[in-house]
């Protein structure tokens, strides 16, 4: 009983596990889209200010 509730246990974490090992060369960054909505809702929100929202903007969007 134990060691099937201890492979059991592993089985949970592997599969946990599995979904942070990036696969096939991708990577966890954010495309350069979803940096945009990021910081449009970090204005929205009141997080940033619009000077400092105009100067990130340019920066992602001017990025090779």
């Amino acid at each position: 009983m134990r060691r099937a509730l201890l492979l059991s246990g592993l089985w949970v974490l592997l599969i946990q596990l599995s979904g942070c090992i990036a696969v096939g060369g991708t990577s966890n960054q954010p495309t350069r889209g979803q940096e945009l909505i990021d910081l449009k809702a970090a204005l929205d929100r009141g997080a940033i200010t619009q000077a400092e929202y105009d100067s990130t903007k340019a920066q992602i969007v001017n990025r090779r």
